[in-house]
C-alpha cells in the first residue's frame, strides 16, 4: 500500500508525464462510473471509497487466480466520487497534529470536525463551495505510475481553470494546482490540493477544487505544513460565485481526454 503527500511530489516522475493515456489494451476497461454525491458528509464518502476500493481489489484477487489456472479475467471497475463536504478538516498519515490550530470546543464553535485518514501528506480543510473528487481507478486500466496519474489531475484542473480565463500551473516540489506558479512570483497561492492512497495500483482519495469556499477556515490551519504560500479560490480570482456543479461538468471532459476514458 502506498500513500502520496497532498503537498510534496514524490522524485523520480515519469518523463512526459502530463501526455494523454493512449489507447487501451485487451483487458482495459477505461469507463469510469461518476457519482455525483452532492453535499455529504466526511465519513460515510470515506467508507464508500473504501468499499469500492475492496471490491476492485477483490477482483483483482480473483484474477490472479483464474489467470494462474489459464481462465480468462474479468475487468476491473473505476468511479468517480464528486461531492461537497461540510466543513471538515482532514490529516494525512505524514501530517501534524498541532497543524490543526483549533481545539476540540473551537472545532465545535466553527461548525468542523477533524478526521484522521489514511492519504499522504498533512493537513487540509474541506467545506462548502469546494469541488471534491475521489477517483478510485485502477491503473491497471489505465498506467501504472502514480506519478504520471497526479500530474494528468492536475492537468484537467489547469485546463478546467483555463476555460474560465485562469491562468494556473504547477510548482515544483509540490503537487496540487496553483496560481502565480511561475518561478520568483509575489504570491503563489494553491486553489487546488491532492493527496492519494494507491493500493495494488487501485486509488482512493484525490483531490479539492476551491471554487467558492470560505477561505477563512484555512486560517485554522497550516495547509499541508506550508507557512509561506496563500491560499486561493476561483471566485477570489474571478470576483464572482461560480457553481459548483457548472465546474464539476467541465472538468469531466478534460478528464476523459487526459485518461482516455469515458465517464458515464
Amino acid at each position: 500500500m502506498n500513500t502520496y503527500s497532498a503537498c510534496v511530489t514524490p522524485v523520480a516522475a515519469s518523463q512526459d508525464p502530463e501526455r494523454a493515456a493512449g489507447a487501451p489494451s485487451p483487458g482495459q476497461n477505461r469507463r469510469v462510473t461518476v457519482q455525483r454525491l452532492g453535499a455529504v458528509a466526511y465519513q460515510p464518502t470515506w467508507e464508500l471509497q473504501e468499499q469500492l476500493l475492496a471490491d476492485t481489489l477483490t477482483v483483482k484477487t480473483r484474477n490472479r487466480d483464474a489467470q494462474a489456472a489459464g481462465q480468462t479475467p474479468e475487468l476491473t471497475s473505476n468511479y468517480l466520487l464528486l461531492c461537497e463536504h461540510p466543513h471538515v478538516y482532514t490529516l494525512g498519515k505524514s501530517g501534524k497534529p498541532e497543524h490543526l490550530l483549533l481545539d476540540e470546543a473551537s472545532l465545535l464553535d466553527h461548525g468542523a470536525t477533524f478526521h484522521r485518514i489514511n492519504r499522504g501528506g498533512d493537513i487540509t480543510y474541506h467545506g462548502p463551495g469546494q469541488l471534491v473528487g475521489y477517483p478510485i481507478f485502477d491503473l491497471d486500466n489505465f498506467f501504472t505510475d502514480i506519478h504520471r496519474y497526479l500530474r494528468l489531475l492536475e492537468e484537467a484542473v489547469i485546463l478546467t481553470l483555463a476555460d474560465y480565463g485562469v491562468r494556473a500551473g504547477r510548482i515544483a516540489g509540490l503537487t496540487g494546482v496553483w496560481i502565480d506558479f511561475e518561478e520568483g512570483a509575489p504570491n503563489p497561492r494553491k486553489i487546488c490540493a491532492m493527496g492519494v492512497k494507491c493500493s495494488r495500483w487501485v486509488t482512493m482519495h484525490g483531490f479539492a477544487l476551491n471554487v467558492n469556499t470560505d477561505l477563512s477556515y484555512f486560517g485554522h490551519i497550516v495547509p499541508c505544513g506550508i507557512t509561506d504560500k496563500a491560499v486561493t479560490s476561483l471566485q477570489a480570482e474571478l470576483g464572482r460565485p461560480v457553481p459548483v456543479t457548472e465546474v464539476q461538468e467541465r472538468l469531466l471532459p478534460h478528464l476523459g481526454q487526459l485518461f482516455g476514458a469515458e465517464f458515464a
